[in-house]
């Protein structure tokens, strides 16, 4: 089935151009569109602020055959590439295994959050990336692949950015499942986050502070993983909340997933909120910056500078840390990781502006915008911040040499084509 209009991304800021959806129902309808199309991309949950899935023709994931089959002998959970991480869960749950991370929303796509090197927060907790065994993809020849980690070029592949192929599926490592308990606690002050960040990031293994670059922080997430202890009313000078918050400051706190200390299964706290409710803000743009951890005193002291410019369009911004991976396009790719974290209000003009100007503000740290989020920064910036750069514009070469997963964005941030 196809249909005339992709429509927009979920957050309402992108219209997709595409003059046909295709809604594929087997691998071999993928392999017949990529091999009948000039330009044709994936389309998975829409939650990428920019054009990056946008093309001529558009696939979507969400149709795709297959059932999420285990292998508990092997650790591994092998997934349809339009399975959300919802989903998974909930299908994980019977087994009593769960993934290693999840991100802030469980609301999206597999394939999707994994291609753009989407992660969550901890200072030893990777990427979404990291827990991807294998892959199953349509390459620009229309012909089906199933490569493994620790095969040639499998670290390209995973954050692959839609350029290498259609994903049709996805392996996953799995583990027992565990439960988690998270603390809020509110007015934590500036001087601990610069003078004690290691310690701070340290207190929980998933820690967010969340804020708006004012005199001081909105929020600290604290996430601990099979918790023993309870929480301290106290913490770093902030104070434990005593009922339910939202990360945006004025929502609603019921979108927010459950707090206050009380243990519950894994993906229902690490992510920031409820599969079932609107996620974060709803009308917003997001940008990300990420950097070494060991600059993350200065990059937060030179955000904070640009605080009268950024924090008018602010809903909320976040602080989070990532441990380093060896996937090539990964922003965390060689060194543990800082991401700031902005979600604006839907102020296009206005946003790339602060954008841009953070970008050149964090830039002395060799700053990395995440690839599902706005950015000002183009290929000729971006190339220099990735030692396999080249390697994956080889790998691309190779694997679509029609040019069949090239679009817009492509060219402006990856290719530097005119």
């Amino acid at each position: 089935m196809s249909t005339t209009s992709a429509g927009t991304n979920w957050a309402g800021n992108v219209t997709y151009r595409a003059r046909t959806l295709h809604h594929p129902t087997t691998t071999d309808e993928v392999r017949r569109i990529v091999t009948g199309a000039r330009r044709v991309r994936a389309l998975g949950s829409r939650h990428s602020f920019t054009p990056i899935a946008d093309s001529e023709q558009l696939i979507s994931l969400d149709g795709l055959p297959g059932e999420i089959s285990v292998d508990a002998t092997a650790g591994e959970v092998t997934v349809p590439a339009g399975t959300t991480y919802a989903e998974l869960a909930a299908a994980l749950a019977p087994r009593r295994l769960a993934l290693p991370n999840l991100a802030s929303l469980p609301h999206i796509s597999v394939a999707g959050a994994v291609a753009t090197g989407t992660h969550g927060s901890g200072t030893r907790l990777g990427s979404l990336g990291t827990a991807v065994r294998g892959l199953e993809l349509v390459t620009g020849d229309g012909e089906l692949h199933q490569v493994r980690r620790g095969e040639p070029d499998f670290d390209g592949l995973v954050v692959g950015l839609g350029a290498l192929g259609i994903v049709t599926a996805v392996t996953l490592a799995v583990m027992p499942s565990y439960e988690v308990a998270q603390r809020v606690y509110t007015d934590l002050p500036w001087d601990v986050v610069l003078g004690q960040f290691d310690e701070l990031m340290a207190s929980g293994d998933s820690v967010s502070v969340f804020h708006r670059a004012g005199e001081r922080t909105e929020q600290l997430w604290v996430k601990r993983l099979q918790p023993g202890e309870p929480y301290p009313d106290e913490l770093y000078g902030a104070r434990a909340a005593l009922v339910a918050r939202n990360p945006v400051p004025g929502a609603d706190a019921a979108n927010a997933t459950e707090q206050l200390g009380v243990a519950g299964p894994w993906s229902e706290r690490l992510p920031h909120f409820r599969s079932g409710f609107t996620p974060s803000s709803g009308e917003e743009i997001q940008s990300e910056l990420l950097v070494g951890r060991e600059h993350a005193a200065a990059a937060i002291e030179a955000m904070l500078g640009l605080g009268a410019l950024i924090t008018p369009l602010l809903f909320v911004a976040e602080l989070r840390t990532i441990a380093a991976d060896d996937l090539w396009l990964s922003p965390m790719y060689g060194r543990d990781t800082l991401g700031l974290h902005f979600t604006w209000h839907r102020q296009p003009d206005a946003v790339a502006h602060a954008v841009a100007a953070l970008e050149q503000a964090l830039a002395p740290f060799a700053a990395r915008p995440h690839w599902g989020k706005v950015t000002e920064m183009d290929a000729a910036a971006l190339a220099p911040l990735y030692p396999r750069w080249d390697d994956f514009l080889a790998l691309r070469e190779r694997l679509d040499p029609r040019d069949v997963f090239v679009n817009d964005w492509l060219i402006e941030h990856v290719l530097g084509r005119d």
